[in-house]
């Protein structure tokens, strides 16, 4: 069997459906993001675990919205040993909400949340928590997933079923994509990979929209090109009350 080749056919199938299923859904968070932009609002990405990784690819990143913030939360971050304990710890009652009520969040701001599963209970606590303070959700899921596990939340629904958008990473059930004869499992998860491209995707929209309304979008520049340094100083001092990350 050609994995390789297998692998990447249905990453190209995957993305190929995201483009034509969840481009309206992708096209209305690049303007939650920008309407932020433009109001001044803050902006933050969240994911548990391998989740996280989606959203942690969205901060302090060439080409990135410099006002893109994560939230890192202890145990949620592939950070402890035995990493078992993660999947745990994202399961644990009010958790979300300790979480929340430590960011500077409210009306008018936006979280990104990323979720295959969008069953357990810190994200779904998140998400509520963070609606309750009257900022906007938008959620990145696997929907052939999350349509038929059951929710860990005691509202018994999934991050779905809270989020103000959801967003439809359009995999297969259980992420793992490919049927390798003689494993009896699944190989290669498509999560990470295409998650990256539609939250960057939808960053990108954000970025020429705030071009469309007249300003100068937040973007950072490699510090590797000549003239990155200052650039990258300049936005971030005009956009430093709505960046939460450099300490």
């Amino acid at each position: 069997m050609d994995a390789i080749s297998a692998y990447f056919d249905n990453l190209h199938e995957i993305l190929r459906t995201i483009e034509t299923t969840q481009r309206g859904a992708i096209e209305q968070g690049a303007v939650k993001l920008c309407e932020a932009t433009l109001a001044k609002k803050n902006i933050f990405a969240f994911g548990c675990s391998h989740a996280g990784l989606v959203t942690l690819d969205l901060y302090y990143r060439t080409g990135g919205m410099m006002t893109i913030n994560p939230v890192r939360a202890p145990g949620l971050n592939l950070d402890v040993d035995p990493a078992t304990m993660t999947s745990q710890i994202e399961r644990l009652p009010e958790y979300g909400v300790v979480i929340v009520d430590a960011l500077p969040i409210g009306a008018g701001d936006v979280m990104i949340i990323h979720s295959v599963s969008g069953r357990n209970t810190v994200t779904i606590d998140v998400a509520l928590r963070v609606k309750e303070k009257g900022a906007y959700v938008i959620a990145l899921t696997n929907m052939n997933t999350s349509r038929f596990v059951s929710s860990r939340h005691p509202s018994g629904k999934n991050l779905y079923q809270v989020a103000d958008l959801t967003i439809d990473n359009c995999g297969c059930v259980g992420d793992a994509a490919l049927d390798i004869p003689g494993v009896p499992e699944k190989v290669a998860p498509t999560s990470t990979a295409v998650g990256a491209a539609i939250a960057n995707a939808m960053m990108a929209q954000a970025v020429a929209k705030v071009v469309e309304a007249g300003e100068v979008p937040p973007v950072f520049v490699s510090a590797n090109l000549d003239g990155g340094d200052e650039h990258n100083q300049k936005m971030l001092a005009q956009y430093k009350d709505h960046i939460f990350y450099m300490g």
